[in-house]
């Protein structure tokens, strides 16, 4: 909305004060996504996302920042912090300016070879699990649904009453935990 103010003609003096906010603002943020990538920022659009966030996904190449963007929107984390710590384990090849070696605070480089590790199998491990995560959340259900259905017969549940009290327990767990309005 800025932006199109400025580009059409309205200085950026006077958009500072009908917002109340320093001139300077106003001009960073109309240069807020410059240098983002489209597809991190159509996942960030609709977001509470910090504007320090952009500052450091610009550090990262455009693939990179989508990455990024996913990670933050699947962990509801749009934090600053949260985007220097995935900046902090991205390799050394996915910045902008790979020739320029990245410096944090407090971490060795030894300490941030192993964060790039851990943050790359972590990302593996993490879309594996949310690829299969609907079609398991369904078996979990239709299963309970089955229990349950088990369970109101009133011969089985008294056999496994009888015979089996711990399973009888499990499974009245089960279908008590579970259901679609949880899920």
């Amino acid at each position: 909305m800025i932006a199109r103010a400025i580009d059409r003609g309205v200085p950026a003096t006077m958009i500072a004060a009908a917002l109340g906010i320093d001139e300077k603002l106003v001009m960073r943020r109309r240069n807020l996504l410059d240098g983002i990538a489209p597809g991190a920022i159509d996942v960030l659009k609709d977001r509470p996302v910090n504007a320090q966030v952009f500052d450091v996904l610009r550090k990262m190449k455009q693939f990179r920042q989508v990455e990024t963007a996913e990670l933050m929107s699947s962990m509801s984390n749009f934090t600053v912090s949260y985007a220097r710590a995935i900046l902090a384990a991205t390799r050394q090849a996915d910045l902008a300016k790979p020739d320029q070696p990245k410096v944090i605070a407090g971490v060795t480089a030894d300490q941030m070879a192993r964060m790039e590790r851990e943050l790359e199998k972590l990302s593996h491990d993490y879309r594996a699990t949310e690829s299969t995560f609907g079609d398991d959340v369904l078996q979990l259900v239709l299963s309970a649904k089955y229990i349950g259905r088990l369970m109101a017969n009133p011969q089985v549940s008294s056999y496994l009453e009888a015979r089996h009290p711990d399973i009888s327990g499990e499974f009245r767990n089960i279908v008590a935990a579970t259901s679609l309005e949880t899920v």
